[in-house]
């Protein structure tokens, strides 16, 4: 398995993993242009040239903020959300991040624990902010030490 730095040419790949994950997911054009913009950055799991997986992440200040992290259905529970969160973690500690946050589905149970095990604590609720299904976000924020 290995950790990359997103390109440009994995939107379609990318978009084919949205579309298994999310009920709302991102077009292969709204991946290309969230890339494309230097606030934003993001890494893919990569395994014999298929990707297997992404987080996406917002740089503003001194703040990540997690957009998606998504691994496709036949490469779940081997490990690869936690390697994405991991090195995007490295990265954010290497800029110099003070906090990393994101918002999850309230009934995103295995998510949140996986956020938890690495230190993130909730912090607040967006009500019904969800979609098909209507559900609430939880927010979390992880403290980094710089």
């Amino acid at each position: 398995m290995n950790i990359r730095s997103i390109k440009a040419s994995d939107s379609l790949s990318l978009s084919l993993i949205e579309k298994e994950c999310f009920s709302h997911p991102w077009s292969k054009t709204a991946l290309s242009d969230f890339f494309d913009s230097t606030l934003n950055f993001g890494l893919c799991a990569e395994e014999d040239g298929a990707l297997c997986g992404y987080v996406g992440v917002t740089f503003i200040i001194d703040e990540a903020q997690i957009s998606n992290v998504a691994v496709g259905g036949k490469f779940r529970r081997r490990g690869i959300a936690k390697m994405l969160i991991r090195s995007l973690i490295d990265e954010s500690v290497r800029r110099k991040m003070s906090v990393v946050t994101l918002e999850v589905r309230a009934s995103n149970l295995p998510a949140i624990k996986l956020y938890e095990s690495f230190g993130f604590t909730a912090v607040g609720r967006r009500k019904n902010y969800y979609t098909d299904p209507a559900e609430d976000a939880v927010l979390y924020d992880l403290k980094l030490s710089i």
